[in-house]
Order: C-alpha cells, then structure tokens, then sequence
C-alpha cells in the first residue's frame, strides 16, 4: 500500500524517492519518541528564594543564621534523569537574595576529595567541581556559568547562545565581586581515610550579570532560570593520593554528572530544561 501511494504521487517514478521519503518518516519518528523519553525522564524543578535582610559571611561553613530561612533542594540526579541510576553521593542546594548578591550554598557528601587545578579559569570539571548555570532573562540566551572545585579554584564563562546554535564561550567574563568559599570535611588528595564531603558558599553579585539591554535584576514577576551540575569521576589510589581509573583504551572514565533540575541529554546547554527560580521578598 505504502508503495502504491508512493508511485501514484510520483509519476515519474525514481526508486530514490521511497528512500528519502522513508528515511524522513523514521526520522520524524525517532526524534517524537526522543523527545517523549525526555519529558519522561526528567522534571523540570522549581525553587522560591526568599530575602533575607542579614549579611551572611561568605567562609563556606553554611552556618549563618540567615540560612536557616532557606530551604534545600531536592537531592541532585542523574543529568539524563529517571533512565539513570541515582547518583552514588548527596549533593543538594540552598539560595537567599538580597538587594546585591544571589547567594547559593551547596552541601556535596563525597569520601574520597580530590582537587588539582589552582589557576583562574582552568577547566575545572576535569576536576571534581560544582557548576552554576544562571541566565536572568528566561530567553535561552546569554547566561552564565560558574565552576568551581575543592580547591576554591573558579572558571566561569559567559554565553551568546549553546554551543549547538554556534556559541562561542567568552572565556574572558569574570564573575566580578563574587565572593566564594569553600570547606572540606576530610583532607584533600590522601586516600588513607574516607572523608565526608566539601560545602561551597557563593554571592554573586547582579553587577557582574549586566549586559546591554538584557535584564540582570532580580523581579518578583518574572523567574529567572537557573541549573546546579555536579561533575564527579570515578578514581582510583596512586601513592596516598588519587588518579582517574582509565578504560581499556587508556582514557579516563566518562564523568558522572549530576544535576538539580535533570536535562534528559548529557548536555547542560540546554536552557529550556533549567529550573525556575523565584523570587520571593
């Protein structure tokens, strides 16, 4: 039947045409289900931030008290979702704003803390690291990224658009006026004991989001979007430190990544898929 209708709508009939017309339909199909599998296996989260009037200082210790105003996340998953183990190790979030700072604390379990890169801007996930994913205005376009590992080394990043719409990243955006902090609840690097985990303690500043003609102010009307990464590998004793385990053909392990609000893809550039965040005062 599929043949016939075919032939009849191609009077000069050329045996190409069933392909591509076939090769269109498998894949209109493929991408539907695609599509369907993510909305299956992730939730887009959502978080209200409240106001505190208190200043917190920023020593990563999480122990202020304007803090106890805020309330955690749901624990972090896989970034690809439900289709996905649950992540081996807790990591989940808590925010409050005032009139100049975002501020965000993380609490990441992990037994074994490891840490290398010390330079500004260093690519940080090569690292165990913790990454923030801000874009103010809700439009997928012009956001931010900040990374940051057991070190208290920071990258951050400044996107037009995703890397799959051409990008570029401009390397040369620096989080201005953040203030960041990090504890560790072990020792870094040694592998004789098993450590509990690392907590982080960032204010980022509303002055360093400002871009021409684009919002960077928080609003009690509009959410902004916003997405929390975890990147872990999986690593093996060295000495009394650590090393990547590597597979059979000499290449580390791909990462984990795990994520508050899941993406369905491995690909935290997809904005559409960030939570929401709202403001609260």
């Amino acid at each position: 039947m599929f043949y016939s209708s075919i032939m009849q709508l191609t009077p000069k009939f050329n045996p190409i045409y069933i392909v591509i017309t076939i090769c269109c339909l498998l894949f209109c199909t493929q991408s539907k289900a695609n599509s369907q599998a993510i909305e299956d296996s992730t939730t887009i989260k959502s978080y209200s931030i409240n106001y505190t009037t208190r200043p917190l200082n920023i020593d990563g210790k999480l122990n202020d008290q304007a803090w106890k105003k805020a309330a955690w996340t749901d624990l972090f998953v896989d970034i690809e979702g439900t289709i996905k183990p649950k992540p081996l190790f807790d990591t989940r979030v808590k925010m409050l704003w005032d009139s100049q700072y975002l501020y965000i604390a993380a609490d990441l379990k992990e037994p074994h803390l490891w840490a290398t890169l010390l330079n500004h801007d260093d690519i940080i996930f090569r690292d165990h690291d913790f990454e923030v994913f801000i874009d103010p205005n809700n439009d997928e376009n012009q956001y931010f990224e900040i990374e940051i590992n057991a070190l208290g080394t920071v990258m951050d990043l400044f996107m037009f658009k995703t890397y799959k719409l051409g990008g570029p990243m401009v390397m040369g955006w620096n989080s201005d006026g953040m203030k960041s902090a990090i504890q560790i609840k072990g020792t870094l690097n040694d592998n004789r004991d098993i450590d509990k985990g690392w907590t982080i303690e960032m204010a980022i500043p509303y002055s360093c989001l400002k871009k021409p003609d684009r919002n960077y102010l928080p609003n009690l009307d509009k959410p902004w979007r916003i997405n929390f990464s975890r990147v872990e590998w999986t690593m093996q004793n060295e000495g009394i430190s650590y090393v990547k385990k590597l597979n059979p053909n000499g290449k580390p392990i791909p990462e984990f990544n795990w994520v508050w609000s899941p993406i369905g893809v491995i690909n935290m550039h997809v904005p559409n898929r960030w939570g929401y965040l709202y403001f609260k005062k």
